[in-house]
């Protein structure tokens, strides 16, 4: 089975879209891995657009901000203005989904979470230290995680827990070599890794095939649906930056 993985989406509808037409039928199932609101203009149409998809879903922080559950005080402004507006927005049968999205899921070979499998809301994986001390938290060989909006692999290369950091090459399949791994694919609606490209990956489950990848999409109109919506400006300006 192949899988359509997905993160941090971010309410980026035209990102999204743009990712399902790149990927095509090349996957049976899709794995999001968590924020699929905050940020962008459109929470309803991206939650909607999932849901009429085969997938599963976790909770991502930014989802639980709009639930409510985060306190927001400790967002930035910027964020904070995003998170009201999202809250006010979605609608009751959106919300109703958020609300009952798991923050762990376990399948196979792979754990998922949003953050990490330590604290799988909050936790950025950002070094190879917090990789390493995350391995002892999940069973499974790998672990899929977001969050921090940029693609990579740690690798767990010791018993002692040394972990090499591995960056992506697109298109390219990579045979997952059964060493401990947390991957991370990047988020469709808003790279952090100055590079403005939506990211995804794909993963044969059966073979251990994976294959991260990039594809531009059209972040003027997005930028214009959030000025509408008289989002702040710094979060209109930074999706073309990608950072």
């Amino acid at each position: 089975m192949r899988i359509l993985i997905i993160s941090d989406i971010h309410a980026n509808l035209t990102a999204l879209e743009t990712v399902l037409d790149d990927a095509q039928a090349q996957w049976d199932y899709v794995w999001c891995l968590g924020d699929v609101v905050g940020y962008g203009p459109d929470p309803n149409e991206c939650v909607e657009l999932l849901r009429t998809l085969p997938h599963l879903c976790l909770a991502g922080n930014h989802d639980w901000a709009a639930l409510g559950r985060l306190d927001i005080r400790t967002f930035n402004p910027d964020a904070r203005k995003a998170v009201n507006w999202t809250s006010d927005t979605l609608t009751p049968d959106n919300t109703a989904y958020l609300e009952a999205l798991p923050t762990t899921f376990v399948i196979g070979d792979y754990t998922l979470a949003h953050g990490s499998p330590r604290e799988p809301v909050w936790e950025y994986i950002l070094e190879p230290l917090i990789a390493a001390l995350n391995f002892s938290h999940f069973e499974t060989p790998y672990c899929l995680v977001g969050h921090t909006h940029q693609p990579v692999i740690y690798e767990q290369v010791s018993d002692q827990g040394e972990t090499e950091t591995i960056a992506p090459s697109y298109r390219q399949q990579r045979q997952l070599n059964g060493r401990r791994l947390i991957i991370n694919p990047g988020s469709v609606g808003q790279p952090r890794d100055q590079n403005p490209d939506a990211a995804y990956a794909i993963l044969d489950v059966e073979t251990n095939v994976y294959e991260a990848r990039r594809v531009p999409y059209d972040i003027s109109a997005v930028q214009k649906r959030m000025r509408q919506n008289d989002l702040p400006e710094r979060l209109i300006a930074r999706l073309e930056h990608g950072w």
